[in-house]
C-alpha cells in the first residue's frame, strides 16, 4: 500500500498493536502523529521506528474531550486515524469495580466518540477503531470489555452513515502478543498462549504483524466501510 504524503493519527501509539501499525503506515511513506498519555512511551517509539522528521508526538489522554479537541486543531488533516488505546478490566460481575469499569468505557468507547466529534479528516478519509473477539466470544470476568466492545460496532456502523465519505472500520482482534498480555496474564502470559494456540485453527497466537496488515488494508480499500475485520486466527469459531 502507497501511503505517501499521507498523515496518520495513531492513538496509542506507543507500543502494541499501534506501534505495530505506525511501523508499517511509516515503511509505506506517511507521516504520522503517536499520540498516548506518557512522553517518555512516545518519545522511546518515535526513536524505535526511526522516521526523523516524518513521526511526530503528542501527549493526550483522549476520554478528555478538551485534549482530543486541541489534538486535531493542532496537527495538519489526518487522511486516517486509528484508536487503539484501552484499559483492559477483567473482574466477576459480583465484584465489579464501577470506577474501574468506567476507565474501560472511556478509554474504548468514550474516546471513540470524542474522536469522531474532533477529527479534522482530508477528503476520503478512514477511522478505524480497536474492538475485540470479546465482543463475539465473552469469557468469564470479561462482562465490561465484552459489552465494550459491542457498543463500538453499533458506533462504527453509526458514524459510518454520519460521517460519510469517511469510512469508519472496527479492527477486531484475537489474542495478539501485545505488552497488553503483560497485564492481563502476568507471569502466566506464556502458558496461557500455548494452551490457546492449541486450540486456534491457525495453531498460533497472533501477532502486530498480522494486525498491522489488516488495519492498512482497511485504510487503503475505498468501498470498505461500517464493517468489523476480525483477525482473530478463528477464535470466533471456537
Amino acid at each position: 500500500m502507497n501511503l505517501q504524503d499521507q498523515h496518520v493519527v495513531i492513538i496509542g501509539g506507543s507500543s502494541g498493536i499501534g506501534l505495530g501499525v505506525a511501523s508499517a503506515c511509516l515503511e509505506a511513506g506517511a507521516s504520522l502523529t503517536l499520540v498516548g498519555r506518557a512522553p517518555d512511551k512516545l518519545d522511546a517509539a518515535a526513536s524505535r521506528l526511526g522516521g526523523g522528521q516524518r513521526v511526530r508526538t503528542f501527549t493526550a489522554d483522549v476520554t478528555d474531550e478538551a485534549q482530543v479537541r486541541e489534538l486535531f486543531q493542532s496537527r495538519p488533516p489526518a487522511h486516517h486515524v486509528l484508536l487503539t488505546s484501552v484499559h483492559p478490566y477483567y473482574q466477576p460481575i459480583r465484584q465489579l469495580d464501577l470506577a474501574q469499569a468506567r476507565r474501560t468505557i472511556d478509554s474504548k468507547l468514550v474516546a471513540a466518540l470524542h474522536v469522531a466529534k474532533h477529527a479534522n479528516f482530508a477528503p476520503q478519509g478512514s477511522f478505524t477503531v480497536t474492538g475485540g473477539i470479546a465482543a463475539e466470544r465473552p469469557g468469564p470476568g470479561g462482562s465490561v470489555i465484552a459489552a465494550v466492545n459491542g457498543a463500538l460496532v453499533a458506533l462504527v456502523r453509526a458514524l459510518a452513515l454520519e460521517l460519510a465519505p469517511v469510512r469508519v472500520n472496527v479492527l477486531s482482534p484475537g489474542w495478539i502478543d501485545t505488552p497488553t498480555w503483560d497485564v492481563v496474564a502476568g507471569a502466566a502470559k506464556q502458558q496461557r498462549f500455548e494452551q490457546h494456540a492449541r486450540r486456534l485453527p491457525v495453531g498460533r497466537i497472533g501477532t502486530t504483524a498480522d494486525t498491522s496488515s489488516a488495519v492498512l488494508f482497511l485504510m487503503g480499500n475505498g468501498f470498505i466501510t461500517g464493517e468489523v475485520l476480525h483477525v482473530d486466527g478463528g477464535h470466533k469459531l471456537m
